[in-house]
């Protein structure tokens, strides 16, 4: 009984002592710590008024900047004309005259048809304009000889017209057998080829003339007063990043949608290159002057539900911490931010690393060097 008391009262005096012997090396450790080698001393490394290792970022002065004030809208670009080339008959085609992608005058024969039944129907139009001028003449002999009357050769006369009128009829009924361009454009992709048969509706091939460009955009009606026709226009396209296409606006609807409360703009853009393609989505901007006002990277301005914020470099030196402060935007335009509220110019700003910043936390500029 003794010895199991006096091992019980043992195990409780070595538990306590390893509990002294821990707390004395936490206490040591926190001097060590906070004395004048530590860390946290003096000679150790800035933690600064937000605690722990400042974080280096890159940081810009806030700088007036030009905006360009301006109505954008989007719209997809057409052709100054287009239309599907197709037949008006039922028909197989016996001749396709041009290539994908070929450039065309208007005029030029694109498909030919089956045309045997037009073509006898000349040979027999041909043949009874050729028995009526024989026998103008036959009856012109016998009415100047004075023995036929002046009637019998304006019969005659009048089947002559008429036969002409019938040649001229089976010409252009052949003439229908071929398919030509109605105005200079490009040929699309088209999969026609000797043998088809082509039924009314059916599209042959497509014809575009994208020389010029226009693009229909909607336009708010409170914007009406600012525009008009021939009022100049900058458009992109996300096809093409970096470019820029002008034009000027060449008509505006007579009325206004009055679901949408906007009224439709027409521009023209030129297009000597050919980039522009029909169909393609392109953001219009109608410009309206340009102003001065305090702007930021886009990369600065961080945005929470309805605010918009960046962190201000404040202090002074080595001290320097990161100040989240809300301010108030305006547009965006070439990758910069108007800034309307919120700071002041010359302003340092965090640039880059905004995901690893808290308020307050130290920071340090471009190794140290401020910008």
């Amino acid at each position: 009984m003794f010895k199991r008391h006096f091992f019980l009262v043992a195990a409780i005096a070595l538990v306590a002592l390893m509990l002294l012997a821990a707390g004395l090396r936490a206490v040591m450790g926190g001097e060590e710590a906070g004395g004048p080698g530590g860390p946290g001393g003096p000679g150790g490394g800035r933690g600064g008024p937000g605690g722990g290792r400042a974080q280096q970022v890159e940081a810009v002065a806030l700088t007036q900047r030009t905006f360009t004030d301006g109505i954008q809208a989007l719209g997809v670009a057409k052709g100054r004309r287009s239309l599907d080339i197709t037949s008006a008959t039922t028909e197989l085609i016996t001749r396709v005259m041009f290539t994908d992608g070929q450039r065309v005058s208007a005029g030029t024969p694109l498909v030919e048809l089956q045309s045997g039944e037009e073509d006898a129907d000349i040979l027999t139009a041909r043949a009874n304009l050729v028995q009526a001028q024989r026998e103008v003449e036959r009856w012109q002999e016998l009415v100047e000889r004075g023995v036929a009357p002046r009637v019998q050769l304006e019969q005659a006369e009048t089947a002559l017209a008429t036969a002409q009128a019938g040649v001229a009829a089976a010409q252009s009924r052949r003439g229908d057998r071929i398919i030509r361009a109605p105005f200079s454009g490009v040929i699309g992709l088209s999969d026609v080829t000797p043998g088809t048969l082509v039924n009314p509706g059916r599209v042959i091939a497509t014809l575009d003339d994208i020389s010029v460009v226009r693009v229909d955009f909607p336009v708010p009606e409170r914007y009406l007063g600012r525009i008009r026709a021939g009022t100049p226009i900058t458009a992109t396209a996300d096809a093409m990043p970096g470019e820029t296409f002008a034009g000027s606006i060449s008509l505006i609807d007579t009325r206004v949608d009055p679901a949408t409360r906007a009224v439709t703009a027409r521009a023209e853009f030129a297009n000597p290159g050919g980039q522009i393609r029909p169909g393609m989505l392109m953001r219009v901007r109608v410009q309206q002057g340009e102003r001065q006002a305090l702007a930021a990277p886009e990369a600065a301005v961080q945005f929470e539900a309805d605010q918009a914020f960046v962190y201000r470099i404040a202090g002074q030196g080595e001290d320097l911490q990161a100040q989240r402060v809300v301010v108030e935007t305006g547009v965006v335009e070439g990758g910069f931010i108007e800034i309307t509220g919120g700071l002041q110019p010359g302003d340092r700003i965090v640039a880059s690393g905004l995901n690893r910043i808290q308020p307050g936390a130290p920071v340090r500029v471009g190794g140290g060097a401020p910008r």
